[in-house]
Formats: structure tokens, sequence, C-alpha cells
């Protein structure tokens, strides 16, 4: 046996921390039953508040907002206790702290989301793909729409976030093998809507895949939530809320909005039913923002905090 194999150790690194392997297999591990125990409770508290039974609930709107609420505070404390008893990092390496920068990247990555969407649509507009029009629900129903969803769609982008660009991420990131992360957080991503309503086979995986690479890249650049989280609710947001547009297949998560849109193909291009998600135009729109991301000089950067 040489030296070199002989200093290696499979458990230990360098550093004296767990190797980066073993803390992602004890965060899933974790975060699984931990999500399990918080989705339970948050059923249970929402029964007792609302007067209705766990099986009700669950087929209902506050079921969903159980379900990633569930999310977001099991990776949010799991991906912390990881972190502080693994690698001895505080809780601002999380990467959803103020830091300096943050309302920056925040409000940018708003914008940039909202823009790409709209740039995805434009392309399937000039070609006469899809047609909108102005909603005739009336200005209360349209405004009340637009003001719920917010609030709806900032829930559920930081569930995701917190889960998809948080730990798993992050701590292989750290381990210097970013790529291994983006492809471990972007493929799950992209099969967990793999059982959305009208999943067009082929573009739904390649542009979630694509839109979890899109989001990885906005944390790399800047080693913080808040330009992903920005990128994400917004996109969402202006699809449903502004556009009338499905997101990733579902329906009516904007019941009155802004503009109505009719779909007339190609759905190679426009995504048919499931959304712009599920064709070419998003597929375009995505990779020029992403590469505006990596290219533009427009973030703050946080100052990553190293061990204690």
């Amino acid at each position: 046996m040489t030296p070199q194999m002989e200093a290696y150790n499979f458990f230990i690194d360098r550093e004296g921390h767990l190797r980066s392997g073993w803390r992602l297999a004890i965060f899933v591990v974790a975060f699984l039953i931990c999500l399990q125990v918080t989705q339970v409770l948050l059923l249970v508290a929402l029964s007792t508040a609302l007067h209705r039974s766990s099986l009700e609930i669950g087929g209902t709107l506050w079921g969903v907002v159980a379900g990633h609420g569930a999310i977001l505070i099991s990776a949010l404390l799991v991906g912390w206790a990881c972190q502080a008893l693994l690698e001895e990092l505080p809780f601002a390496a999380l990467g959803c702290s103020v830091h300096q920068g943050w309302l920056r990247n925040l409000l940018i990555g708003s914008a940039l989301g909202a823009a790409s969407l709209f740039f995805a649509a434009l392309l399937t507009t000039i070609t006469r793909g899809t047609r909108f029009s102005f909603d005739p629900a009336g200005f209360k129903l349209i405004g009340e729409t637009l003001f719920v969803s917010i609030l709806v769609f900032l829930f559920a982008a930081a569930a995701e976030e917190m889960l998809f660009r948080g730990y798993v991420l992050q701590t292989l990131t750290r381990a210097n093998i970013a790529w291994l992360g983006v492809l471990l957080t972007s493929v799950p991503f992209a099969a967990a809507h793999l059982k959305n309503p009208n999943v067009v086979a082929g573009f739904t995986f390649v542009n979630t895949a694509l839109a979890g690479v899109w989001l990885a890249v906005a944390y790399l650049r800047t080693r913080s939530l808040w330009l992903p989280f920005g990128l994400h609710w917004s996109w969402n947001w202006a699809q449903a809320s502004l556009l009338g547009l499905p997101v990733s297949g579902i329906q009516r998560l904007a019941p009155a909005p802004l503009l109505k849109a009719m779909n007339a193909g190609p759905d190679w291009l426009t995504g048919g039913a499931y959304g712009l998600e599920g064709g070419a135009a998003c597929t375009i729109a995505l990779l020029i923002s992403t590469v505006v991301i990596w290219r533009a000089k427009l973030f703050v950067r946080a100052d990553v905090p190293r061990n204690v």
C-alpha cells in the first residue's frame, strides 16, 4: 500500500470533516424523516384550526400549503443542522440570511425571471403560436389574483429553492464538485415534475432540468439563495398571473390573470396544454438567461462563511 493510499480516509476529509458523500446521505435520510413528521404535524394543526379532517384538507390548497411548508421547514432545519454538526458552519452559510447586496440580487433576479418568461412568450407570440387577450373578469378579481398569487408563488419558490439549491448543492460545492451538485439537484428537480398534468415527452424533463441548472448557476454566481429565489417566483408568477398560462402543466393557479392565453401551436414550440415550459421557446429563453446570469456583472457575491 502506498503512502498516499494510507493517508486516504474513506470517511474523513483532510479538514477533519465527514466526506461530502456521507454528508449528502445523512442529509437525505434526515430530510425524509423530518418531512414526514413535519407534514403530519402541519396537517393536524390545520385540521384543528379549520375544524376539518386531515383527509379533507389534503385535497385542498391548504394541503398544498402544508406540503410546501413541510419541505421548507425540513430543508431549512436539516440543512442548518448538517452544516453546523458536520462542517462547523454558521447559519449564514445556508445562503438565506441577509447579507450585503441581498436585496439587489433579489430585485434583479425577480426582474430577470419575469423578463426571461416574457421572452419565451414573445417567441410564441411572434410566430402566432400563442394569442393573448385581456381577461374580462374585472379589476377587483384580477387585483386579488395578482396579490394572492404573489404570496403563493413566493412561498412555493422558497420551499423549492431551500431544498434543491440548499444544502445538497452547497455542500458539494464546498467539496469542489459543484458540477455533481448541479446534476444531483437538477435531475431530481426535473423528475419531480414528470407526474404533472399534460406532460410533454422529452421537453418537460429537458426544460425542467435546464431550469434547475439555470437556478443552480444563479446560486453559484452569488453563493446566495436570493438570486435564484427571485428568478423562480417571478417566472412562475408572470407565467400564471400576468399571462394566464399553465405553470408546469397545472391550470388555474391564478383564477383571474391579467391576460388570457390561447394556444394555436405548434405544441413543440408553445408547450401545448403543459404551458411554455413544455416547448422549445422555453429552452431558448432559459439558455440565454443562464448565459446572462453567468456573464453579467450585475450581482453581488455573498461572503461565504468559513468553518468556525
